[in-house]
């Protein structure tokens, strides 16, 4: 007979977990650390495994703001990277000038991070403490009130809870039954690139264009991130052309790296828990790029979920962790919303940065809150 639900083909039980994490990204690896500091019997899940001599890469801003720099070095992880003091918005404007918006950051630096090199120094610190990882990949899931059994490519793995860190297509998402449409905004896609060229700002720039905009980011002595976002079908080199001062300084630069993309970015969910079940990062819904917080607030939610687990009853772990989630997630989700609101029809994206520009006190009240 088949081995029955929950059971190892020898006929033994799959262990019990406490947690189970799915996604060995930043997000499940912080999280996997934070529920092992807290005592928490921690498994993860991860079909590429997680090798710090291998680090995953994927299509990302890179910065890390000052409140996501400080969650970082809680881990007990301090990335390489360059330094990061503020947010600068760049626009064209006629006679070949262009409209600039900057603000550094009150809470001090921030930091531009290779998104490998983030992976390689969590996933050392998580091989350092001892969390498990298995090299599954999550096909289904059930629960039944008291554990959620997972069915995996590797075998079943049971878990009094379940955190999903697996990203904007989020296979837990979609099994617990909390995917929704992603509704009736256009489709946007990132796409990004590195090049060979010391960096010029120590700020993040956001370049605005007629369909797109550009973000780079120092992540090295020599290095710049360049990310492209824009409407379905973006390629970078066409997003690129739309960025002429951008591209004028790219000019002559080596790229370093091939084009990775991400997308749709919009991804909606119903909650951000179902019963036994609590998704974190980019798995719990997304909005847009626009602001950069995608790894603050995944952090946040990660720390979040653990420190509901360790200190509500069973019962309550699910609506503790939603309110949670919200306000964690309050500013991200209110400001990139109104900000991709306001970029869309091309009269009001046409103003955004001169508006920036003659109002020094809202945009940096706007920065600093995302630094935050």
């Amino acid at each position: 007979m088949p081995p029955g639900p929950g059971t190892h083909p020898g006929g033994r039980p799959a262990p019990l977990h406490d947690l189970v994490v799915v996604g060995g990204g930043p997000v499940g690896l912080a999280a996997a650390l934070r529920a092992a500091a807290a005592g928490l019997d921690v498994v993860v899940l991860e079909p590429r495994g997680v090798d710090p001599a291998a680090p995953v890469d994927k299509a990302c801003g890179e910065g890390l703001l000052p409140g996501a720099l400080a969650a970082v070095h809680d881990l007990g992880v301090d990335p390489p990277g360059a330094p990061l003091t503020g947010i600068a918005y760049e626009a064209p404007r006629r006679g070949g000038r262009t409209w600039r918006a900057e603000h550094d950051f009150a809470a001090g630096s921030g930091r531009g991070v290779r998104r490998t090199a983030l992976h390689a120094a969590l996933a050392g610190r998580v091989l350092e403490v001892g969390v498990p990882v298995r090299r599954a990949r999550v096909l289904d899931l059930a629960q039944d009130g008291a554990r959620v059994q997972l069915a995996t490519d590797d075998g079943p793995v049971r878990g009094r809870w379940v955190l999903g860190c697996d990203g904007l297509h989020s296979t837990v998402r979609r099994a617990a039954g909390l995917e929704l449409p992603a509704g009736r905004p256009a489709a946007r896609f990132g796409v990004r690139r590195h090049a060979a060229v010391a960096p010029w700002s120590s700020r993040v720039e956001v370049h605005w264009g007629r369909d797109v905009e550009g973000y780079v980011t120092p992540v090295g002595p020599h290095e710049v991130g360049v990310a492209v976002l824009g409407p379905r079908g973006t390629a970078f080199e066409a997003g690129l052309a739309q960025l002429p001062a951008l591209a004028e300084r790219l000019q002559g630069a080596a790229w370093t790296t091939t084009a990775r993309g991400a997308g749709p970015l919009l991804q909606r969910a119903r909650s951000a828990a179902s019963g036994r079940v609590l998704l974190a990062g980019d798995a719990a819904g997304y909005v847009d790029a626009l602001t950069g917080e995608g790894l603050r607030v995944g952090l946040a939610a990660a720390e979040a979920a653990v420190g509901v687990l360790t200190t509500r009853r069973s019962r309550w772990v699910a609506d503790a962790y939603e309110r949670a989630w919200r306000r964690e997630t309050r500013s991200f989700r209110v400001t990139t919303a109104a900000l991709l609101a306001a970029s869309r029809p091309a009269p009001l994206r046409g103003v955004l940065v001169p508006l920036a520009a003659a109002a020094p006190p809202v945009f940096a009240a706007v920065v600093d809150g995302l630094a935050r």
